[in-house]
Formats: structure tokens, C-alpha cells, sequence
């Protein structure tokens, strides 16, 4: 795959994933009401709309603007990286978490109490699990994805080279 090829495909998986991203939070803010369960598969698998100053399982919920220029890093490398893309295998891992990072940070920016300190809006809820966002899940496959590469993959291409 040309290089040219694969950034682009990088930058519009990263784009792709910001749209569903802030589509769906849209949707549950407008639609949900606040800390209110709402049952899809019983209580396994609800929507319940919470606004999360932190990181997962609401960790570091007083390191808001810590957690703001974290994901700035994350979005520019990810940026940057797109432009050096070469396989699926990195193309995909990029997309996921830059795209991820740029959709949660979009909340830290713009929503209250805004400013790099704003709240991710999170609503998937399965069973006593932390309750997360499309951003999040996006992030957490790439970086699945990444270690696949980084431990299996990418060991077997060397071998074979060698």
C-alpha cells in the first residue's frame, strides 16, 4: 500500500471514529436523562448517562487538565504517525486511538465546564462495569490491536526476514 494511500486511511478512520463518537453522545445527552438506567439486555448491557471529569473507571477525577493534555499528545502523535503508516497493522491501531483520544478530548474542550477541564460524556453500562463511551471503546481496540502487532505479528516478519 502506498504510503500517501495509507495515511489517508489513518486520518479518515480517525475522523470516522470522532463522528460516531460526538454523534452518539449528542444523541444521549439530548435524549437521556441523567444517571438514569435505561435497559437495552436487562441489567447486563443499559445506557446510563453519566459526565466523567476523569479517566476510566472515573480515575484521576481532579486531574482533569492533566488528562486534556495527554489526549493533545495522544491526537498529535497519532497525527503524526498516520503520515508514516504503511500496513493495516498500523493504519487500524492509529485510526482507533487517535480518533479516540481527539473524541474524548472534544469533550474535555468544549463541554462544561469547558476549557480543558470539561466532563466526557460515558453512557454504555454492562452489568457493575465502568460505564464508557464509543471514544473509549475505540481506544481500547487499538491499543488490543497495536500489542497484537507489537507481540505476535511483528515478531514472525522479523523472523521470516532474518
Amino acid at each position: 500500500m502506498t504510503s500517501k494511500r495509507a495515511s489517508l486511511l489513518a486520518v479518515s478512520l480517525m475522523l470516522a471514529i470522532i463522528a460516531i463518537d460526538q454523534l452518539s453522545k449528542w444523541a444521549v445527552v439530548e435524549n437521556l436523562a441523567p444517571r438514569t438506567a435505561y435497559p437495552i439486555l436487562g441489567e447486563w448491557f443499559r445506557l446510563y448517562l453519566v459526565r466523567n471529569p476523569g479517566a476510566a473507571f472515573s480515575f484521576g477525577t481532579d486531574a482533569t487538565i492533566v488528562f486534556s493534555f495527554i489526549q493533545i499528545a495522544a491526537v498529535a502523535l497519532c497525527l503524526f504517525l498516520a503520515f508514516r503508516a504503511r500496513s493495516w497493522w498500523t493504519i487500524l491501531p492509529i485510526g482507533l486511538i487517535g480518533g479516540g483520544a481527539a473524541g474524548n478530548l472534544i469533550d474535555r474542550i468544549f463541554r462544561h465546564p469547558a476549557g480543558l477541564h470539561g466532563h466526557v460524556v460515558d453512557f454504555f453500562s454492562f452489568g457493575s462495569f465502568a460505564i464508557f463511551n464509543v471514544a473509549d471503546s475505540a481506544i481500547t481496540v487499538g491499543v488490543v490491536l497495536y500489542l497484537i502487532y507489537t507481540l505476535f505479528v511483528e515478531p514472525r516478519r522479523q523472523g521470516v526476514r532474518a
